[in-house]
């Protein structure tokens, strides 16, 4: 196993041991009690840390990786990856990454904005203040950091939504530039191989299409509404994870060997 194959997997085993865990003392009785609620708070202050440091290696790892895969050139995925470090696909990447992270942000909820509302009034919230809720809820769901920074604008920070914004934003963006790179191949090649190509610009949709009524809904309705409904958007948006994990490898293969002009 290459270096970045196991900086991605010691990330990704890192995240889900720290999901375990917190669930399972932050539903431990014992723990939630009056009065014992300051050490689990102390518990999500470092679990929030660890996450970080744990999506941090993930990310080096899957950088790693990608690069390992375009140094070595072999088969459809290795083309592919070496094609996608041109000037041309790296913009798309950058520019879908931004961009669809924003919109994740909004339709999952985690960015808030209520003009008719206001916290200071209705939630009693300090502006600006940051808060952290240590329990309770479903594992994945806890702990949360709301962030109030006016009295209408503010974010939601769940785990498990922001590990989802991160690995699925990437997904995204890495198949919109191989899209884009077989695209342009199958200009060059004047095929209707572009068909296929075409087809994978849309990988996303069944996130989108998931995320359209609580970008409605939930941004409308406010906080207590996006909870309401971010258990069952993030399960819609996980589902499609797979698609974006095999896409690559059917896009890889409309890429000629020698790759193509971008």
């Amino acid at each position: 196993m290459s270096a970045g194959a196991r900086a991605l997997a010691v990330g990704l085993a890192s995240i889900a041991v720290l999901f375990a865990v917190y669930a399972r003392y932050a539903t431990d009785p014992s723990i939630i009690a009056p009065g014992a609620l300051e050490p689990l708070q102390r518990m999500a202050y470092l679990f929030y840390a660890l996450l970080v440091a744990a999506m941090a290696c993930s990310a080096w790892g899957a950088r790693r990786l990608h690069a390992e895969m375009a140094s070595s050139g072999r088969g459809a995925l290795g083309r592919a990856a070496a094609a996608t470090l041109a000037r041309r696909p790296r913009t798309v990447f950058w520019a879908t990454l931004v961009a669809y992270g924003a919109a994740f942000a909004l339709v999952s909820g985690t960015l808030v904005h209520q003009p008719g509302v206001s916290f200071s009034y209705h939630y009693g919230a300090d502006i600006p203040s940051v808060e952290v809720a240590p329990c309770c809820d479903a594992p994945g769901y806890m702990p949360k950091v709301l962030v109030y920074a006016t009295d209408s604008v503010g974010l939601q920070v769940v785990p498990i939504n922001l590990v989802l914004q991160a690995a699925v934003s990437w997904l995204v963006a890495l198949n919109m530039s191989i899209a884009a790179v077989a695209l342009s191949a199958s200009r060059a090649r004047r095929s209707v191989s572009g068909v296929g190509a075409i087809t994978g610009l849309f990988v996303a949709c069944p996130t989108c299409a998931g995320s359209a009524a609580s970008a409605i809904i939930g941004t409308a309705g406010g906080i207590a509404l996006g909870a309401a409904l971010s258990q069952a958007q993030t399960g819609l948006i996980a589902i499609s994870i797979p698609v974006l994990l095999v896409t690559p490898a059917l896009l890889a293969r409309r890429i000629p060997r020698g790759g193509a002009e971008c």
